[in-house]
Formats: C-alpha cells, sequence, structure tokens
C-alpha cells in the first residue's frame, strides 16, 4: 500500500521548505555579496547584487601582492598550527587525567577549572599580568600559551574519554603497560571524533582572533591576518568617506576583496571536519 500525504501535511511540507529556502538565502547572501562586490569593477553596495558588475580579478591581486596581508597569513598559519597543536596536547593531558581515579587531586582540579567558566578576572587584570607580570607583551606566544585549554572542550573530550570501557585499559595494564601507553594506544586512536572537533574549534578560534593580538602585539611584523583585515577595513572605511568616484569604488572592493581571502581558508578546512562534528560533540553526552 502506497502511502498518500494528506493536503494538510502538503501544505506543511511547502511551507517548511519555504522557511528553510528563506533562511538559507539570509545565511548565504552575505558572503555571496561580499564576493560579488570583490569581483565587480563597478560595484555598488547599496543595491542587491546577485552578479559582479564588470567583472575583474584586479582586487585581488592587488590584495595578494601586498606585504602586510602576505605577512599575517604566515603569521596566522604559525599560530593556528603551533597554538592548535599545543591545545591538543594539553587539553588531551587534562582531559585525560580527569578521568583516573587515581588522580589525587582529580576533583579539586574539576572545580577550579569549572570556576573559571563563571569567574575570570577580565581584562585590565589580564593585561597586567601578560605584560607586567609574565612579560609577555610583543611576543607572539602571548597568543598561544595562555589559552592553552579550554575548559568546555576539556570536559568535552574528559566526557568522551570516560565513555571508553574501562577493560580495554585493564588489558593494557595486564600486558604491563602504564597509563602513558592506555593514552597512546587505547584513548587517542578511540578519540579521533572528538580529536577532530577540538582541531576545529581551537583552529577556528586562532585564525578569527584579533582582539588579544590588538592587545599584546605592538610589532608591525607579527601582527596576524585579522588584525591586518581589520586595520584595511578602518583605513578603506575612512578613504572612502573622504574621496569620491572610483577611489571610493576601489576602497569597498578592495575591503570585501580581503575578507574573502580572511575567510576562504577557514571555510575550506570545515567541510574535511563537519563529518565528525556531531559525533566528536554528543559521544559520550548520554550513558546508559
Amino acid at each position: 500500500m502506497v502511502y498518500k500525504p494528506s493536503l494538510g501535511e502538503k501544505v506543511f511540507n511547502v511551507f517548511n521548505i519555504c522557511i528553510m529556502a528563506i533562511m538559507i538565502f539570509i545565511c548565504l547572501y552575505p558572503f555571496w555579496y561580499c564576493i560579488m562586490c570583490s569581483l565587480s569593477r563597478h560595484a555598488d553596495t547599496a543595491s542587491l547584487m546577485l552578479w559582479p558588475k564588470g567583472f575583474t580579478l584586479a582586487t585581488y591581486k592587488d590584495v595578494l601582492s601586498r606585504q602586510d596581508i602576505q605577512t599575517g597569513y604566515l603569521v596566522t598559519i604559525f599560530i593556528v598550527v603551533v597554538g592548535t597543536i599545543f591545545n591538543l596536547i594539553m587539553t588531551t593531558i587534562a582531559a585525560f587525567l580527569l578521568t583516573r581515579r587515581n588522580f589525587a587531586i582529580r576533583n579539586f582540579l574539576t572545580y577550579m577549572m569549572l570556576f573559571t567558566m563563571y569567574f575570570g578576572g577580565d581584562m585590565i587584570p589580564t593585561y597586567i599580568v601578560y605584560t607586567q607580570i609574565l612579560g609577555m607583551e610583543g611576543n607572539i606566544l602571548v597568543l598561544i600559551i595562555p589559552g592553552a585549554i579550554s575548559v568546555y572542550n576539556c570536559i568535552v573530550m574528559r566526557t568522551n574519554f570516560d565513555a571508553i570501557p574501562t577493560s580495554l585499559e585493564e588489558s593494557v595494564k595486564v600486558d604491563g603497560g602504564n597509563d602513558m601507553h592506555v593514552l597512546w594506544h587505547i584513548i587517542i586512536p578511540l578519540s579521533k571524533a572528538v580529536i577532530s572537533v577540538m582541531v576545529l574549534f581551537y583552529g577556528v578560534g586562532h585564525w578569527n582572533a584579533w582582539f588579544p593580538a590588538s592587545l599584546y602585539l605592538n610589532k608591525t611584523d607579527i601582527k596576524p591576518l585579522q588584525l591586518r583585515l581589520r586595520e584595511i577595513l578602518i583605513l578603506s572605511q575612512t578613504g572612502a568617506e573622504g574621496d569620491a568616484g572610483d577611489v571610493a569604488t576601489m576602497a569597498e572592493n578592495i575591503k570585501f576583496a580581503t575578507i574573502i581571502v580572511a575567510t576562504l581558508p577557514i571555510l575550506l578546512v570545515y567541510p574535511f571536519i563537519q563529518k565528525y562534528f556531531v559525533k566528536g560533540v554528543m559521544i559520550g553526552a548520554v550513558k546508559g
């Protein structure tokens, strides 16, 4: 017997499709708008743009040939790669320690870490600690070391580790292994999904971070890409307000092209990790 949806179900499905189409357009159009403006020779930023007006790649050539953009890319790549690896190592070790029943201060560390999720030192005390006490002003490591562990990410990873059967760990110890063998040969191979999610969380966080760099990095040659993008946006906006005609249009095009150049790499990486995202976050969240 073939199921035939009723008239009410058909109307409901059409309504859902229309709502989803509108939501998709609202989410995707701003990015599409930036691409079209960056590819236009005569972009009209005050109107709805679905196609470029006067197709040109000159704006991207100008942006990619800028020395500050190239330097910002290298600095950002260094921060993302080194910072993400450091975050993964520290978070994995912390989460593993919090799952050890025989770790004496496990509960104390858990409470202290949770405490930092609700109470913090805010910007001024943090700035004083980093610059005057630790002396990290102007050091690129200030963007990596202080944020070594995200408490939320650590809790997600610890929950994942707790879901792994203890019988696997016991089998390793019966064969003479220690906790390091358990971590390296059992925990990590079975936690690839949550590790992929941590790579996404930490990597995107490092890629998009600009405010800490604006506070602590006062040297031009170590400014990351997002901070360069902010400076270009401010300068292009100022130039557009003071100029007219083609100069103002060029300033707008440079602004949009810089946004795409700074955003596209992380968008290209995301699809390769997205399939692990839901699995990595939800695994171990509900235990029977």
